[in-house]
């Protein structure tokens, strides 16, 4: 089975999964000042949401009625998709998986918030556990500050791909998302949620050093549009 990750940048990603088309969390052009793509030139069978904040569900909508994608996410958040239009989704909570065609999802314990854009309530924000059907565990860890959950899926074996966040202010900076894929038993990482504003700006390069220097996990840096497989 071949899977690839297209980075859509911020946190937006693409996996392409043997065809099945995953979005990860969208936010694209031009709400995104980073991304080289709107809403209207993504396909997708699936659309994942971590939490309800406006950079990562800003394009969920548009990408699900335009495509007939089933959205998943948490309960909150499925309700809302459904009062705005969204007629094909399918509701998680944290700790649950469910079986998809393509491989199963669950919902693992992030440390945030999920206000949805109109301020209404989007439940509790998670990370996503992706164990496709060949085998292969990546791990979107979401909007989040490390936490020593993150250690009980190393105990489980562990991923071959975190994808972690390392802008710090809103989330872990750097040192955290090093501890944070040691925890999780990383083979391999790729940072997200950096230099797409002001408040989060990182050096990628530089954590990625780190990262190998400290741990010896590689790290991919990925720039917006670039697909690697996995």
């Amino acid at each position: 089975m071949a899977t690839t990750i297209t980075f859509y940048g911020h946190a937006t990603f693409g996996v392409n999964v043997d065809g099945t088309n995953l979005v990860i969390d969208p936010f694209l052009a031009p709400n995104n000042p980073l991304a080289t793509v709107t809403a209207d030139d993504v396909e997708a069978d699936y659309v994942l949401i971590t939490h309800g904040h406006g950079d990562h569900i800003a394009d969920a909508i548009g990408i699900a009625q335009r495509t007939g994608a089933t959205t998943i996410s948490n309960y909150e958040i499925y309700q809302w998709l459904e009062k705005n239009g969204v007629e094909k989704a399918h509701p998680l909570h944290i700790g649950g998986g469910f079986d998809f065609p393509f491989g199963r999802v669950k919902l693992t314990i992030a440390h945030h918030g999920s206000a949805l854009p109109d301020g209404s309530n989007g439940g509790n924000p998670a990370g996503i556990l992706l164990t496709l059907n060949d085998g292969k565990r990546i791990y979107f860890a979401g909007d989040t500050a490390l936490t020593y959950d993150m250690k009980l899926i190393g105990d489980a074996g562990g991923v071959d791909l975190a994808v972690l966040p390392i802008g710090d202010n809103f989330t872990m900076g750097p040192e955290d998302a090093i501890r944070a894929a040691e925890f999780v038993k990383a083979k391999h990482v790729i940072p997200c949620h950096y230099n797409t504003f002001p408040p989060i700006q990182q050096d990628p390069i530089a954590f990625a050093a780190d990262l190998k220097q400290a741990t010896g996990i590689d790290c991919t840096v990925m720039q917006v549009d670039d697909i690697l497989e996995c």
